[in-house]
């Protein structure tokens, strides 16, 4: 029996097989990779970004393009065009000076550090810059992290293709002097203060101790108007001097703690082991205390080579 075709019959069959290539040239492209975009680096997100503009000037004039171009990865916490002008307000400066400074390149490579760090990864502690100094990382009890106590992460994760930036809203300094060499400085301004810290420490020879680099410590600083409350309220002391030695010692080192604490690592209750084998201090946020003495809130924080000061407002008596 012979079949034969009706013209319906092959259009239909035409049609079908129509049909049938259009759905499979569909599906062979959508097999096909999507065109990737190609990811900028560190250098190119600043320059585009609009809240960089100085970090950018920066760079450029510290001559790091080509640095920050290169393969990393980087790990960059770059400071906002606002960050840099609290920094200026508050150290007198202006971003021509900083931008003339022969410091310039030494402050930005201390923002970088070698490989990738992704904000999953950032814990409390040291971390070592390009620069070859450490900056210091602390959680507060919000659970914002910070560096050196004074700028704070407020963005993370910016991924570019040869590293990862974290925004700053203040920009870091390396410390170039110790804890002893700040308060002496403080006792050369106009208006001198820890005159009677630096006399107290000289007379009990403790100077040395708080200029060695290689330590880590917290000293909690007493003004000299806490010195003069501390000898209004005992008639037979009118200076440090008139302190007797051994008291003298017990009271300045229940002022320094072994280790380098900035205020966010302060936690409520927190009971502070210091040198002074006698003396334990108590921090207590609420009352703005540690050890019973009013911290100085506009004096915190104050970073040194070899660990940071808070100032406070009475004298710690073991």
């Amino acid at each position: 029996m012979k079949f034969i075709m009706t013209p319906q019959a092959k259009n239909l069959i035409r049609l079908l097989m129509i049909a049938i290539l259009g759905i499979m040239t569909t599906s062979c492209n959508d097999d096909d990779p999507a065109p990737m975009s190609e990811e900028k680096d560190i250098v190119e997100i600043v320059v585009e970004g609009n809240n960089f503009t100085t970090l950018e000037a920066a760079v450029v004039e510290a001559d790091l393009v080509t640095i920050l171009e290169g393969e990393g990865p980087f790990t960059v916490f770059a400071p906002t065009d606002n960050a840099f002008n609290l920094f200026f307000n508050e150290n007198g400066l202006s971003a021509e000076e900083l931008l003339a400074s022969p410091d310039l390149s030494g402050v930005l490579t201390y923002h970088v550090l070698d490989g990738e760090v992704m904000a999953s990864n950032v814990n409390p502690g040291e971390g070592v810059t390009v620069n070859g100094a450490s900056f210091y990382l602390s959680e507060d009890v919000d659970g914002n992290f910070w560096i050196n106590g004074s700028a704070q992460i407020v963005d993370t994760d910016i991924d570019a293709s040869n590293g990862v930036i974290h925004v700053l809203d203040y920009v870091i300094v390396p410390p170039s002097e110790s804890i002893a060499e700040i308060a002496v400085s403080f006792t050369n301004q106009n208006n001198p203060e820890f005159t009677q810290l630096v006399g107290a420490l000289q007379r009990a020879d403790l100077v040395g101790a708080l200029s060695d680099d290689n330590g880590d410590l917290t000293v909690f600083a007493p003004t000299d108007a806490a010195f003069q409350a501390l000898y209004d309220t005992n008639e037979d002391w009118d200076d440090f001097n008139d302190i007797p030695l051994e008291t003298l010692e017990a009271v300045l080192l229940a002022h320094v703690v072994p280790v380098r604490a900035f205020s966010q690592d302060l936690r409520q209750g927190q009971e502070i082991a210091t040198l002074n084998e006698n003396a334990m201090l108590t921090v207590d946020l609420s009352a703005g205390t540690v050890g019973g003495a009013a911290l100085n809130t506009s004096l915190m924080n104050v970073h040194a080579t070899n660990g940071v000061i808070h100032v406070i407002n009475d004298v710690i008596l073991p």
